[in-house]
């Protein structure tokens, strides 16, 4: 038996993962061999304007006891982001050695790209996530006085930016990727970015069918936009792979449509999935938010646990809405989040009786 934290958060976060609790019970449901069961937790803004704290101080040990985590969202208007963050989300990705992020970019048939690309979007972001850009080490001298001084530290080591590396090259290997980009800045951050470069270069020595390149995160942005068709697996460092999943995800329809994976390749402690989107305080209450990121998060988690057939039934059930275009406003249509999280799961059903 597998357990499932699921921690929904704040915003359209609950909404969104109820679909996709919806989901999993009706799979469950269906077929004995899908061992698992979880328990939400209600962590997040409510909990820190209750308690003083977003999360208990026992929460990473409770968490620990867990195979994977599905989380919704984080942010409210009440609560200062930093809290948010680096109160909640950071710390389950830094101590659970989360280090790899992984957000697939690809663009289902029945939704149109903003670019109106006629050849097929299909790429991956593989992001360092654990140090980078984002070590929270630095701080204020003289603050908020006309004097004041603000150091924002970069930490990159060779061995978490090889691992990185290692395991983007090893995906394209696996998944039949011909093309490894890393995303750069040497020419510019003369330090950390330089041992970024020398350790891809170092890693891509062991690959030698798979094409690399080294390119920097400007011209690499324009490239996106441009041809991101050609693109097969990107590697950034965590600052440079959040903008450019971001980017990824709006040239495929939308940050509605995008799951991601905070990995723990080692298995010593549970993953976590999650949509790319955030907390939409703007559509909170109006069941109009898109639960397919949401959904396709469980997907990434149940192949991640090993029920890739269960995963697979998802993914066909996502296309298969999509293309009927039976979606919410973001995407251009009427449908709310309930009734999009139902017509996936009808095709499930569909889908999973025709494998037997």
């Amino acid at each position: 038996m597998h357990k499932i934290a699921v921690i929904p958060g704040d915003g359209i976060g609950p909404e969104v993962v109820n679909e996709a609790l919806a989901t999993l019970e009706q799979l469950v449901e269906n077929d004995d061999s899908l061992s698992v069961e979880w328990e939400v937790f209600d962590w997040g803004s409510e909990y820190y304007l209750k308690h003083g704290r977003m999360m208990p101080e026992d929460s990473l040990d409770q968490l620990k006891a867990f195979d994977a985590i599905l989380f919704g969202a984080i942010g409210d208007a009440r609560v200062p982001d930093d809290v948010t963050i680096w109160e909640l989300i950071m710390p389950i990705r830094k101590e659970f050695q989360q280090y790899i992020n992984y957000r697939p970019a690809k663009q289902l048939d029945g939704i149109q790209s903003p670019l109106h690309s006629k050849k097929e979007i299909d790429f991956v972001i593989i992001r360092e996530n654990a140090e980078g850009e984002y070590s929270n080490m630095g701080g204020h001298l003289y603050k908020n006085t006309h004097q004041e001084v603000a150091v924002q530290n970069t930490v990159m080591t060779r061995e978490g930016c090889e691992k990185v590396g290692r395991y983007a090259f090893d995906f394209a290997r696996e998944n039949n990727y011909t093309s490894v980009t890393s995303a750069t800045k040497s020419n510019a951050i003369v330090h950390t970015m330089e041992l970024w470069d020398r350790s891809m270069t170092n890693v891509s020595h062991d690959y030698s069918e798979i094409a690399f390149d080294s390119v920097y995160i400007d011209a690499l942005a324009a490239s996106m936009v441009q041809q991101p068709e050609k693109f097969g697996v990107v590697v950034a460092s965590n600052l440079f792979g959040d903008i450019l999943s971001d980017l990824g995800s709006a040239v495929v329809g939308g940050l509605g449509v995008s799951p991601s994976a905070n990995i723990n390749p080692e298995g010593s402690y549970p993953s976590m999935f999650e949509p790319v989107h955030g907390s939409a305080p703007d559509i909170v209450g109006k069941g109009i938010a898109n639960p397919i990121a949401q959904i396709w998060s469980l997907a990434l988690l149940l192949d991640h646990l090993g029920y890739t057939k269960h995963s697979n039934i998802i993914l066909s059930a996502i296309e298969s809405t999509v293309r009927d275009q039976v979606v919410t406003p973001d995407l251009g249509g009427s449908y709310s989040t309930k009734e999009v999280g139902q017509a996936i799961r009808d095709r499930a059903a569909a889908a999973f009786q025709e494998a037997e």
